[in-house]
């Protein structure tokens, strides 16, 4: 047996060598906690007050309209600023939210709701500018050679951050009250603070001094726009989200389809994020290189596949597998999609391409699971979910047909593939 330690291996571990990567993780990680705890106990703590279902879907849209509102101004502002200084600032705004909330926690019930709202609101409109310049930053940090590799560690640390973060809110809140979970948000995001600044500053990305922000804008609109690799990646992501999403209809199942109840209804919850943890941690060692974009296609149309069996199923032991199928499919291709946006768009665009990507997660995110009600209740819920199913299989084919780039993506080649054609902002700026 060779004692030299294998290639994959060796790369997994030179990235981790890097320090200002290691605080980078750590930045995200306890963000991404603080974040996920902070979600579960505003909406437990607004249902306790309210006793009003339509209070968490207010909540939802709170936050969701100034961010995706803002999204695309974020993605200009990330690429004529420093993104350090971009992220500093709105940690530092998500520290004092933390801090408010957990101020305000104990005189929540006498005090109304609306407090609590504009704080949410704030966040979204820091989540407007942090969502673009966070992963544009990212990709400063880290050598491109590296980046794939990069990216693999960041997915799996965020989907466990995203499993772990409402575990702690909810057991926080329970034995010691909403104010003990806001206050350990609060200290995980002066950690997620301190990382951020100990990374030294990098380079402000170049742009077109006296670019008026919307042609920017559409700059950016359109370097999406032309890349097959991008706008299809992007939309297999929304399509296969939008109608292939059954996550908000799981209460359904686990009454009335299954009946195991809310203990059952926890599993089915949990499948997902297991089997996309499994595969992220996997991806660390053998990220998807050569074939990156065959691989995608196939496991958006295995994601479709699963979600046919599971709108089919009437044994949980099966919908419990078919749900971890889905986790796994959708942890290669959020992998795949994540290094792309990063290798397949130059440093001065990097902003505004994960702007438009934001856009686009959010809407599958936010119109997924309304889609889903409305199936549900026009053709009945298990017959919505196996349709959009076949919905999304549809789309991977018409995908693969209409982006043949995408098909021949490889994402293992470091040597830079941008475009020839693509304009470099000093120059625009001389031009009449």
């Amino acid at each position: 047996m060779s004692l030299t330690p294998e290639p994959h291996a060796t790369a997994s571990r030179d990235v981790l060598r890097l320090p200002e990567f290691r605080a980078m993780l750590l930045a995200a990680v306890t963000s991404t906690l603080a974040s996920r705890a902070v979600a579960l106990t505003v909406a437990y703590q607004l249902y306790q007050i309210t006793q009003n279902p339509l209070t968490l879907g207010v909540l939802g849209l709170v936050e969701a309209i100034p961010a995706l509102s803002l999204a695309l101004f974020g993605g200009v502002v990330a690429d004529r600023n420093d993104r350090r200084r971009i992220l500093l600032f709105t940690i530092s705004a998500e520290v004092v939210c933390a801090l408010l909330f957990t101020l305000y926690a104990p005189h929540a019930a006498v005090s109304g709701i609306w407090p609590i709202l504009a704080l949410i609101f704030t966040l979204g409109v820091a989540r407007g500018f942090s969502d673009p310049a966070l992963p544009a930053f990212q990709a400063q940090v880290v050598p491109r050679e590296l980046l794939l590799r990069a990216s693999a560690w960041r997915s799996s640390a965020g989907q466990a951050a995203s499993i772990t973060g409402p575990a702690l809110g909810g057991v926080l809140y329970a034995s010691a009250g909403a104010g003990a979970a806001y206050g350990m948000a609060c200290a995980l995001l002066l950690v997620s603070l301190g990382c951020v600044a100990y990374v030294k500053p990098k380079p402000t990305p170049r742009f077109t001094p006296g670019e008026p922000i919307w042609q920017s804008v559409k700059a950016g609109l359109a370097f999406v726009v032309g890349r097959q690799v991008l706008v299809g990646s992007m939309a297999l992501d929304l399509f296969s989200v939008l109608f292939g999403g059954a996550v908000a209809l799981l209460p359904i199942f686990a009454s009335d389809i299954l009946r195991v109840g809310p203990l059952g209804l926890s599993v089915l919850v949990a499948a997902p994020s297991m089997g996309a943890l499994v595969v992220m941690l996997y991806a660390t060692r053998h990220p998807p290189g050569r074939g990156a974009g065959r691989t995608l296609l196939i496991t958006v149309a295995g994601f479709g596949v699963s979600i046919i069996v599971f709108g089919l199923s009437q044994n949980f032991y099966l919908s419990v597998a078919a749900l971890i199928a889905t986790g796994l499919f959708d942890g290669i291709s959020m992998v795949i999609r994540s290094a792309t946006l990063q290798l397949k768009a130059p440093d001065h665009m990097r902003g505004r391409v994960n702007a438009v990507s934001g856009m686009f997660i959010g809407a599958s995110n936010e119109l997924g699971a309304f889609e889903s009600g409305v199936a549900a209740s026009l053709l009945g819920t298990a017959r919505s979910v196996w349709l959009g199913g076949i919905v999304t299989l549809i789309v991977v084919g018409m995908t693969a047909y209409l982006a043949p780039e995408l098909r021949a993506m490889n994402l293992d080649d470091v040597e830079d593939d941008l475009p020839d054609d693509l304009p470099d902002p000093g120059v625009m700026a001389l031009k009449p």
